[in-house]
C-alpha cells in the first residue's frame, strides 16, 4: 500500500523561479502536496539554462535538464503560461481558485499590475495562502530593490563572519559555499506556509506571508547577532576557528585535514594526551576553555605542530577511540561515497523522460508515519501543461490547442 502523504490534501501554485521560492515548493511537494510549477513558455525556470554540467541520457549525451534545476524540482507538475497575457492571467487566476497556496518572487508590484497580487486572489478564494519572496520585504526603503543571494550575504553580515581572519593569509570577507541565504529563505518560508495552513484548517482564513532575503540573513546569524547586541561589539572573521571555543578548527595532518571540535576541557586533555603532549592538558594558560581563548595565538601553533606530525586515519580513529568529536574534510566524491550517507539512502534514482533515469538527493526528513519521499523527477518544460488545463480547469484539447496557437501556452 502507498504510505499517506503529509500534505496530500494540498495543492500549490508555484509562480517561482532559480531557488529560495522552487527550494520551497520542493520541500510541499516531498511533503505530498501537488505543485503546479508556472514557466515561461520556450524558456521556463531560468535555471533550466544554468549549465552544464546537465543530466546524461542512457548514452552518455547531455540532455537539456540542468543540474541547478534538477537540485529544486523534484516532484513538480511544469505548466508554460504566458503570464503578461490577458489570457494567461485569466488562467492563473482560474488556476489559482483551485489551489491552496500560491507562492511567487516577483518583483514588489508587478504581480498587482497582472491582477494576480494577494489582495485580487483573496477576492476570488478567500482562504488562500499566498507567499511572496522578496530581496527586502513588501515594505522598507529597499523593498523595491533586486534582491540576490550574493548580494544579501553580504549586506545581511554573514561574509562580514565568514572568510579567514585578516591577519592571516587569505584573510577578507568570504561567500558561502552554497546560495545559504536562498536556501534558508526557502525553508522559513515552508514553516511559513505549514503554520499559515494550519491556522486556515482550523479558522477558515487565509493569509499573506512576506518573506524577505535580507529578515533571514539577519536572523540566522544566530549565536552571532546575539553576541553583537549583547556586547556592542561586531564579530569578526575567524577563518575555521570558533571565536568562543579552543580547539575547535581544522588542522592540517600529515596527510590532508581534520576536523576538531572539543566542546569542553575533558575533550582537550583526552586531544593532547592523544597527541603526545599531555603536559598541554593541565597548563596554567590552557587547562580551561575561557584560558585557552585568552592564550589562543600561542596554543593553536603547539596543537598544529602536534596534529602535523601524525596522518588523518591516526587522528580520526585515536579521537575517536577517546571520545573527541572530529572528522575529514571531504569533496563530494568522499560525501557520496561515505558509508552512514548510503546508509541512509540519501541518493534515489527516479525514472526521466529525457535521461532514462537521474540521481537525486532524497529530502532529509524522515518520517515514520507519511514519509517525504518524492520519488518523482523535475519535469521537463510544459510537461504537464495540458494534463492540468484539461483535468484541473476543464479545457478542451481544441481550446489549449487555440491558446498554444495563440502563444498564451
Amino acid at each position: 500500500m502507498t504510505a499517506p502523504k503529509a500534505l496530500g490534501h494540498i495543492r500549490v501554485l508555484d509562480l517561482s523561479r532559480v531557488l529560495a521560492g522552487p527550494w520551497c515548493s520542493q520541500n510541499l511537494a516531498d511533503l505530498g502536496a501537488d505543485v503546479i510549477k508556472i514557466e515561461r513558455p520556450g524558456s521556463g525556470d531560468d535555471t533550466r539554462a544554468w549549465g552544464p554540467p546537465y543530466a546524461k541520457d542512457a548514452a552518455g549525451n547531455n540532455t537539456t535538464e540542468a543540474a541547478y534545476y534538477l537540485a529544486a524540482n523534484r516532484g513538480k507538475r511544469s505548466v508554460t503560461i504566458d503570464i503578461a497575457s490577458a489570457d494567461g492571467q485569466a488562467l492563473i487566476r482560474e488556476l489559482a481558485s483551485h489551489c491552496d497556496v500560491v507562492l511567487e518572487n516577483f518583483k514588489v508590484g508587478q504581480l498587482k499590475r497582472y491582477g494576480l497580487d494577494y489582495e485580487s486572489l483573496k477576492a476570488i478564494k478567500p482562504d488562500l495562502v499566498y507567499c511572496s519572496v522578496t530581496g527586502f520585504g513588501q515594505d522598507g526603503p529597499y523593498a523595491h530593490r533586486a534582491g540576490y543571494d550574493f548580494l544579501i550575504q553580504g549586506m545581511g553580515g554573514l561574509m562580514s563572519v565568514t572568510g579567514e581572519r585578516d591577519d592571516l593569509p587569505g584573510g577578507g570577507p568570504q561567500k558561502a559555499g552554497v546560495a545559504l541565504t536562498d536556501l534558508m529563505t526557502g525553508m522559513y518560508a515552508t514553516i511559513a506556509i505549514l503554520a499559515a495552513l494550519t491556522h486556515r484548517d482550523r479558522s477558515g482564513e487565509g493569509q499573506y506571508i512576506d518573506m524577505a532575503l535580507l529578515d533571514v540573513q539577519v536572523a540566522m546569524l544566530a549565536n552571532m547577532g546575539s553576541n553583537y547586541l549583547n556586547s556592542g561589539k561586531p564579530p569578526k572573521r575567524w577563518g575555521n576557528a570558533h571565536p568562543n571555543i579552543v580547539p575547535y578548527q581544522t588542522f592540517q595532518c600529515a596527510d590532508g585535514y581534520i576536523i576538531v571540535a572539543t566542546g569542553n576541557d575533558g575533550q582537550y586533555q583526552k586531544f593532547v594526551e592523544v597527541g603526545g603532549r599531555a603536559d598541554l592538558a593541565l597548563h596554567e594558560r590552557y587547562a580551561t576553555n575561557p584560558l585557552r581563548v585568552q592564550n589562543r595565538d600561542e596554543l593553536v601553533p603547539l596543537l598544529a605542530a602536534m596534529v602535523l606530525a601524525q596522518p588523518r586515519d591516526f587522528w580520526i580513529d585515536k579521537l575517536e577511540e577517546v571520545g573527541v568529536p572530529c572528522g575529514p574534510i571531504n569533496n563530494l566524491d568522499d560525501v557520496y561515497k561515505n558509508p552512514q550517507v548510503l546508509a541512509r539512502e540519501l541518493v534515489m534514482e527516479v525514472p526521466h523522460p529525457t535521461a532514462g533515469s537521474m540521481k537525486l538527493v532524497r529530502s532529509p526528513m524522515k518520517m515514520s508515519a507519511t514519509p517525504a519521499d518524492n520519488a518523482l523527477a523535475p519535469p521537463l518544460l510544459g510537461q504537464h501543461t495540458d494534463e492540468v488545463l484539461r483535468n484541473l480547469l476543464g479545457q478542451s484539447d481544441d481550446d489549449i490547442a487555440a491558446l498554444r496557437e495563440q502563444g498564451v501556452l
